[in-house]
């Protein structure tokens, strides 16, 4: 992912609201969100060239989101991919803050990276440049590629756009994704200085990005409410158009056994 707003016991009638968009080369293979064969209480989409994926959620009530930490000067020779810190939360039984503990004890072999973990219990942030675990009380909050609510343009737009879609009883999904399809870019004194030159500063300050190579290949919403069912919208699109395709997963939460 390279924006994930979310609001955590934040709205009275759902325990977690999450907008999302996932950034990435358009040529890089990727399955659509379903649950897995191999892992069957999870839901998530696939990144098939490293096997691991950016965001998910099982049908017991563990929950996983991931974006990287933009800075070249900091990349790790022969990294793992960081897809598989989300995946093996997700297949995993660790408690979210037991699994970010161990995380940040042994995480040299990453590049840079933010992490999302939770359950019924808690939500948990854990950025391997910078910090400790952290557990997180209620809020609305913003992370794209540096640290959490770090205030990137599309960060803070993002969640002020946010805030009106969270005043009805009921979340409406559409409104959420239409908030993701922002592809307004940020003017060049407000773009932060990351490493990747102007030209890429310019491309990857929008909320929703496009441009010849690399943009937006997915936007998900995500909402648990009191009573612990999940609303699952994954919205794929396809190279740089606004064409798009669209899985929707709704189930209640069960106990593992």
């Amino acid at each position: 992912m390279c924006l994930i707003l979310f609001a955590y016991n934040y709205h009275p009638g759902y325990s977690l609201a999450l907008a999302a968009n996932r950034d990435e080369y358009y040529e890089r293979p990727t399955a659509q969100a379903t649950f897995w064969d191999d892992c069957p209480d999870v839901l998530a989409g696939r990144d098939l060239a490293a096997g691991g994926t950016w965001l998910g959620i099982t049908r017991t009530g563990r929950f996983a989101a991931l974006t990287n930490y933009r800075d070249p000067a900091l990349t790790v020779k022969n990294p793992r991919s960081r897809g598989h810190l989300v995946s093996d939360y997700l297949c995993g039984n660790l408690s979210p803050g037991d699994y970010m503990a161990m995380l940040s004890k042994n995480n040299s072999e990453f590049n840079g990276f933010n992490l999302l973990a939770g359950d019924s219990q808690s939500l948990w942030h854990y950025c391997n440049i910078k910090g400790t675990p952290q557990r997180l009380p209620p809020g609305l909050y913003g992370l794209s590629n540096r640290f959490l609510d770090t205030p990137w343009p599309k960060v803070a737009r993002g969640k002020e756009n946010m805030v009106p879609c969270l005043r009805s009883e009921t979340i409406d999904d559409k409104e959420l994704l239409k908030l993701l399809t922002d592809d307004i870019p940020a003017c060049d004194s407000q773009l932060p200085c990351t490493g990747v030159g102007l030209e890429w500063e310019r491309i990857l300050s929008p909320i929703f990005i496009t441009s010849a190579t690399y943009g937006t290949r997915s936007s998900t919403v995500l909402t648990i409410d009191l009573a612990g069912t999940a609303r699952f919208t994954e919205r794929t699109y396809f190279a740089n158009l606004r064409r798009h395709q669209e899985v929707v997963h709704e189930f209640p939460f069960h106990t593992s056994h």
